[in-house]
């Protein structure tokens, strides 16, 4: 693949900025410990960079409207992303979120797949519709949640995410996820819980209890992906929900 060009370098970093700007953050400190390569595309004036001179978008809805808008906002910035060269020039168009705006429970994926790509909302492929059984299954409707990913753009061949392109993402996920303000949220897999969790604990140490993260309580599990590989699997899930609707104060139904 062609190497990134300086413009795209430089509108990659404004981009980034502009997020971190908007999640509160008003300066950036030099990063020491980066290789010789990339150190050498820092001039002296980027050793610090105020975020305030960076020019943003002012926006009344996203500081002061609804939830949906502000989402509506995030979503924008998302779309019109270009910090990781691979993942844009792969992409079919980001894969934002979809669900209740105003959720007390999130879902969270690693990132989208090849139906995503295609129709833009996460978990639509087979692996969506289990998903979709194991939210009914619980006495729930896919509107009355809200279901994310931790990265919004395709990775080529459904490769996990690179640190990097988590990296990348991690403003505007948390920016949904303050919007949203979800009393709960269940990684669904691996790569979701331990980049949300900041952990290499494998899934099967982590799920069936919770983890108090920034006031959220978090809820690990295997992925829908996995079920359709390793179906004995689904009891565990299943254990994982009953734990998760007693948390929520839900009746727990007949197994499904």
């Amino acid at each position: 693949m062609d190497e990134p060009t300086q413009e795209q370098l430089q509108r990659g970093r404004r981009q980034k900025l502009q997020s971190l700007q908007r999640s509160g953050l008003r300066s950036i400190p030099a990063i020491r410990n980066q290789p010789a390569a990339a150190a050498a595309e820092v001039t002296p004036d980027e050793e610090s960079v105020p975020v305030a001179a960076v020019p943003v978008v002012s926006t009344q809805a996203g500081a002061e409207g609804s939830q949906a808008e502000r989402l509506r906002v995030i979503e924008q910035e998302v779309a019109a992303c270009q910090l990781c060269p691979e993942l844009v020039k792969n992409r079919s168009q980001t894969v934002f979120g979809v669900g209740n705006p105003d959720a007390r429970l999130c879902f969270m994926g690693e990132a989208p797949g090849a139906d995503e790509d295609i129709q833009g909302i996460p978990f639509v492929g087979r692996a969506g519709k289990l998903l979709t059984q194991i939210i009914e299954g619980s006495g729930l409707r896919r509107d009355d949640v809200y279901i994310l990913n931790t990265l919004k753009c395709r990775p080529p061949g459904n490769r996990n995410p690179l640190p990097e392109e988590v990296s990348h993402c991690s403003g505007f996920l948390a920016r949904q996820l303050e919007v949203i303000n979800p009393e709960f949220i269940c990684c669904l897999g691996a790569v979701a819980a331990q980049n949300l969790l900041g952990t290499s604990e494998s899934i099967g140490r982590l799920r069936g209890r919770f983890h108090p993260l920034d006031g959220y309580q978090v809820l690990c599990t295997y992925h829908p992906a996995y079920l359709l590989r390793n179906p004995s699997a689904k009891r565990q899930v299943w254990e994982d929900m009953k734990i998760l609707l007693k948390e929520m104060g839900l009746p727990i139904p007949e197994k499904p």
